[in-house]
């Protein structure tokens, strides 16, 4: 069953070179790519300043990269456009400082919506300091998921302190996935990765 609240397609890397699947597993667009980014807006495109290629920067489109060339391509998989710089306009998406934040205490890292925190106090915690690392990704800035790090393997949590992700994996990276696509991107030997839902899911 189709899950709408992922992408359709999802980079896979297979020997080093990435391509695309459906939810399904299935190999739409075969592995070739360095690089190869989730189907998304390029601000920078959409920005641009030669009107013909603005329509490349929509999200019907991704970014990759073969021999360092890079290129947008469709959903089927044809090189629609090959970057120029001269093509490129400028982003200008607004900063927002995030409210939850990870802080150290005595080596291990904890969760804290407060500027000015008191130690003695646990309520000025939203997570007592007790992981070996904490990333808040850049996502719901009220409901974030936040890598954490316990026991040396990594796993997903929530600003409750509930685990998401079990801590089974070797890494899991502090990359755009989560925001970009509801996946988190993990790996059990710290070599290759792959891609899981919130319900660790593999794809």
């Amino acid at each position: 069953m189709k899950d709408t609240a992922i992408p359709a397609l999802i980079p896979q890397t297979i020997n080093q070179k990435t391509g695309y699947v459906n939810q399904s597993g299935k190999v739409v667009i075969p592995a070739e790519y360095h690089i190869a980014m989730f189907f998304s807006e390029d601000c920078n495109l959409l920005n641009s300043p030669n009107k013909k290629v603005r329509m490349y920067g929509s999200d019907d489109y991704a970014t990759v990269e073969k021999n360092q060339i890079t290129y947008r391509i469709d959903r089927k998989g044809t090189r629609v456009y090959q970057y120029k710089n001269e093509d490129l306009g400028k982003c200008t998406l607004p900063y927002e400082s995030p409210k939850y934040k990870a802080f150290v205490m005595n080596g291990f890292y904890g969760l804290v919506s407060k500027e000015d925190v008191d130690y003695k106090n646990y309520k000025d915690f939203e997570i007592y300091p007790q992981y070996q690392m904490l990333y808040v990704l850049d996502s719901d800035k009220e409901n974030p998921m936040i890598i954490a790090v316990l026991d040396n393997k990594f796993g997903i949590i929530n600003k409750n302190n509930q685990v998401v992700i079990p801590f089974i994996y070797d890494d899991i990276k502090t990359n755009l996935s989560w925001k970009m696509a509801n996946l988190f991107e993990v790996s059990r030997d710290g070599k290759e990765y792959f891609y899981i839902n919130k319900n660790n899911h593999a794809y």
